[in-house]
């Protein structure tokens, strides 16, 4: 069974639909995956219908965005298959307001230093999205010849935390997240499985296994794109495959597809999550007791 538990369309910052997700995922021989679009559940009645009528099993999940308390890092939780989402809701809900909140600042801040651009350039982009995202007003920067790239320069000079023209907006963003062991509980509490997602994209190492040691996690994303090009990208995977076996963690891998938007090329199904995880992860909800 061939699964790819981390993807996204274009309710958050993906560039396909549920649609055209699910029917790639039949092209690429995937029998199960998780649309994990950021802090929002709402893909997951749709995507149930449109899996059945392609022959591909949907994984119901959400990727919410959290903050580690103690390091100030920022830090992504997956939960997949919770058993009573409801209890997601308004915390989906809270972040996605601070999203839209700030998304939409970012975009009357570029509008003001790129005048030519009107926010139903970058709008006509976020259209089926929950919230602005920065891909969003990159790709209208791209369409009125500002930039060739989505993550060049102009989105460095614009974005960077440390020295962009936005970076007022950006360095507050964690303040906006709720913490991490917060969450954790929460995800716990509404009969999902919650896993640390890409623990090497915003230095979450430490913190796994505090989490993992403290029962707060029940599994970890290991085959990821982000530490393929790393020179130390095997000993990071040994790493992580020693803290899942001393903590009896679910592994877990997915291509973190965003398609036009992602950072680096990939397509669903590039990173797989192995089959015994993905049964761990389907017996997980029958067994929990919520």
């Amino acid at each position: 069974m061939r699964a790819d538990l981390h993807c996204h369309t274009t309710l958050s910052d993906g560039s396909l639909g549920i649609g055209e997700l699910i029917s790639q995922a039949k092209r690429n021989k995937l029998d199960w995956i998780a649309i994990t679009d950021h802090d929002t559940l709402s893909s997951s009645s749709r995507a149930q219908v449109l899996g059945k009528r392609h022959g591909v099993n949907v994984l119901p999940a959400v990727e919410i965005s959290t903050y580690d308390g103690v390091r100030r890092n920022k830090v992504h939780l997956l939960c997949y298959n919770p058993k009573n989402p409801d209890r997601l809701e308004g915390l989906c809900f809270r972040t996605l307001e601070a999203r839209k909140n700030r998304g939409l600042a970012l975009a009357n801040k570029v509008i003001k230093i790129y005048p030519t651009i009107t926010l139903e350039n970058i709008a006509k982009y976020a259209s089926g999205s929950k919230a602005i995202y920065k891909c969003h007003i990159m790709h209208a920067l791209m369409d009125y010849g500002y930039t060739t790239e989505l993550y060049g320069e102009v989105y460095h000079e614009l974005f960077s935390a440390d020295r962009g023209l936005c970076k007022e907006i950006v360095k507050n963003e964690i303040d906006e997240y709720p913490e991490v062991k917060f969450v954790s509980r929460l995800i716990h509490s509404a009969g999902g499985i919650a896993v640390l997602a890409h623990p090497t994209v915003y230095g979450n190492l430490e913190l796994l296994e505090e989490l993992a040691s403290n029962g707060l996690i029940d599994g970890v994303e290991v085959w990821h794109r982000s530490i393929v090009k790393r020179d130390d990208s095997e000993k990071l995977k040994e790493h992580m495959l020693e803290i899942a076996k001393k903590y009896d963690l679910i592994t877990t891998g997915g291509s973190d597809f965003h398609g036009f938007y992602n950072h680096y090329a990939t397509s669903p199904g590039d990173f797989i999550t192995p089959p015994e995880s993905l049964e761990r992860i389907l017996q997980f909800k029958k067994s929990k007791i919520v």
